[in-house]
């Protein structure tokens, strides 16, 4: 059991906590209300990715669980340190606060749900480090070790983010969109007032039909599906219903003349080939009605230095070659365990290095 980590079902110990939260004097008395989850934009975090907790999962993996109790208990009012997903959730409260703004009766927001498997007890360290850090997370689920799948279906989740990765194949096979956060190696600014995300394109936002080409039948087999099937949308992938939701909120900034100076930025980055293989990902996103404001098709290079200029607030891949190649850089990224690429390893050139697929 990796305490550190969501994981929520109705179960015996498991505590929800809706719309409470514990007070000190650094809370503003006045606060915005919570929209109801069945209006919302849902993004459920475990803890172990909002704050950093890499020490005291340390003392739970090597003493047990009741040294990490003992532990949390006796440092509670330490607040914990932002970990990788602090930067994203601070994005999604700035696109909020100018929603309001725009909208005031609109509960079309963003809604953040903090689920862990921690023990009640330590709920109070939780609740003192959101005070602290001065966020707007109203609901939690501490769960005692049981499987989230339960709660995220019951809050309508449309993502959410751990470091078990475990559980977020299990949310994956359930429908539910969902990553594995990693840490970036160095610290990168990030913008404070305009949420910015990266997509990669097959396994992620597309369906792996196309990787699964390359995979079995080679470069040549896959760039001549990829011409034949042109015009023919890919199937959606994992991530699709979060980049909908994304753009249905750009959609009400455009309303109000906000297109020019939007809060969220989307990008498509993708070792795909423009001239080769990209017609076909740009025809599948307008086929569903969809776009991203940039997309970057790379033909192969590496894209941790482009991500390094974008700057997102996550980046979304499902192959760890560039999960690992992007956080090296300083770019916080999630891994989408989906697809055939989690089951095929990665071919070797002949310099023993690993290469992706020209459909990533």
């Amino acid at each position: 059991m990796n305490l550190n980590h969501q994981s929520t079902a109705c179960k015996g110990d498991a505590y929800c906590l809706d719309g409470m939260r514990a007070r000190d004097q650094s809370t503003p008395t006045k606060k915005p209300k919570s929209p109801k989850p069945e209006n919302a934009i849902t993004i459920a975090v475990s803890s172990r990715v909002l704050f950093n907790m890499d020490v005291e999962q340390q003392i739970f993996e090597r003493k047990g669980l009741e040294e990490y109790l003992k532990y949390q208990l006796d440092h509670e009012t330490e607040p914990f340190a932002p970990g990788p997903a602090f930067p994203f959730i601070k994005a999604l409260e700035a696109v909020n606060e100018q929603l309001r703004t725009l909208y005031p009766e609109s509960e079309e927001l963003f809604d953040v749900v903090l689920m862990t498997n921690n023990h009640a007890h330590v709920g109070i360290r939780l609740i003192n480090s959101i005070n602290h850090h001065k966020l707007f997370i109203e609901r939690f689920c501490m769960t005692g070790g049981n499987s989230p799948i339960g709660y995220l279906k019951a809050y309508h989740t449309n993502l959410y983010l751990s470091a078990d990765s475990m559980k977020v194949r299990e949310a994956i096979d359930e429908g539910i969109a969902a990553a594995t956060m990693f840490s970036p190696e160095k610290v990168t600014q990030v913008s404070e007032t305009q949420l910015r995300v990266a997509f990669d394109g097959d396994a992620v936002l597309f369906s792996d039909e196309s990787e699964r080409i390359y995979k079995t039948q080679g470069l040549d087999k896959f760039f001549e599906h990829e011409k034949t099937h042109e015009n023919k949308p890919l199937d959606h992938g994992p991530l699709k219903g979060f980049l909908e939701v994304l753009g249905k909120l750009q959609r009400k900034f455009y309303a109000k003349g906000h297109r020019m100076d939007c809060p969220i930025r989307t990008y498509l980055v993708t070792a795909r080939s423009a001239a080769s293989s990209g017609s076909r990902a740009l025809k599948t996103l307008r086929a569903w009605g969809l776009e991203t404001d940039e997309a970057l098709f790379l033909a192969g290079a590496p894209k941790g230095p482009m991500l390094a200029k974008i700057k997102p607030h996550i980046f979304f891949d499902d192959q760890m070659f560039h999960i690992e190649g992007a956080a090296e850089l300083g770019t916080v990224a999630a891994h989408v365990p989906y697809g055939i690429a989690q089951k095929v390893p990665p071919k070797k050139l002949k310099d023993g290095k690993e290469t992706d697929s020209p459909s990533k």
